[in-house]
């Protein structure tokens, strides 16, 4: 899996400063931000199918390849410009992170014609709307970046929603959208991708404007996600899979789970250990971003690369 070394090796290595060296004075959430746009966006551009028929798609395809690294340093920039630079009270920030606003705009035009072309498979309107979050995590970030309030909600805000979209909001309906390409069809799937593409839209209009409709949204939303892991981790007892992709895979439901029970058992730890809200969020960021996100999705890029090999195998065979 040369692919995907060099794909995660440079970001990777870049992301290990940003959380280790104290000379990057970034918020958390802007560390998994920018952890997103060098590891987690090139991974997905990895799992992707393009129509080398298809001309727009295979253009646009070639341009996100080219592109990520420049954006993603254009986004290292924006927050060292807002945050090491004393130019946060400047445009510049803003200006900067328009470089990742454009790129998730290619993201999300990828997304759409993917929607277009899938002739209603449910899969892949899954995939083309997780892209296309990408888009709205973007339109997010520069809100951020500018520092503009936005309805009622505060820069603050902004940075949590951009986080929300690049991460669970994307990311989840990849995965179910991945599932559904190898999974035998079951009557129950167009749901789940209905429900998962309805439920970031309501996570994030409740963030802004009702509290209950964000509870209605994350409740829907992990659902869905149980849905996956559950059906996820009986194919994977069922059928002999490559090992990597089945470590990998296996890794990213433990760790989904491990923030379900830590969830369950907050009010009861936050007791004993005086523990607040404040302390579990790294510990939540963390399990959800390298564990459930990055395991899945080095998993299924495993599970690509397998898949594509049996494939060759039998068409050599006959």
């Amino acid at each position: 899996m040369k692919s995907l070394f060099l794909t995660v090796f440079p970001g990777g290595i870049i992301t290990i400063l940003i959380f280790s060296l104290d000379y990057f004075q970034f918020e958390l959430v802007e560390k998994f931000l920018l952890f997103a746009a060098f590891v987690i966006v090139p991974l997905v551009i990895l799992l992707l199918n393009h129509d080398e028929k298809n001309k727009h798609q295979r253009l646009i395809y070639a341009a996100m390849k080219w592109l990520q690294i420049p954006a993603a340093l254009l986004t290292l920039a924006s927050v060292m410009s807002s945050k090491m630079w004393g130019l946060e009270s400047t445009e510049i920030p803003g200006i900067l992170s328009l470089g990742w606003l454009l790129f998730t705009l290619l993201l999300g035009i990828y997304g759409l014609t993917t929607i277009v072309i899938s002739k209603g498979k449910a899969a892949e309107i899954a995939i083309g709307a997780g892209l296309v979050y990408f888009f709205i995590g973007g339109i997010w970030f520069t809100l951020y970046q500018y520092q503009l309030n936005l309805f009622q909600a505060n820069p603050s805000t902004h940075a949590l929603s951009s986080l929300h979209f690049h991460f669970s909001s994307a990311i989840v309906p990849i995965f179910i959208g991945a599932l559904g390409r190898i999974m035998t069809k079951k009557s129950w799937y167009p749901w789940v991708v209905a429900i998962d593409i309805i439920g970031p839209i309501l996570i994030a209009i409740g963030m802004i404007f009702s509290k209950p409709i964000e509870y209605i949204g994350v409740t829907l939303f992990a659902c869905n996600i149980v849905v996956y892991t559950a059906y996820l981790l009986t194919y994977l007892r069922k059928n002999a899979l490559d090992i990597k992709a089945a470590f990998f895979l296996g890794l990213s439901c433990l760790a989904f789970y491990t923030v379900v029970v830590i969830s369950i058992f907050y009010p009861l730890l936050k007791n004993m250990y005086s523990l607040t809200r404040l302390d579990f969020i790294p510990i939540y960021g963390s399990l959800h971003a390298f564990g459930f996100v990055l395991c899945g999705l080095i998993g299924w890029v495993y599970m690509v690369d397998f898949i594509k090999e049996k494939a060759n195998q039998s068409a050599s065979y006959e």
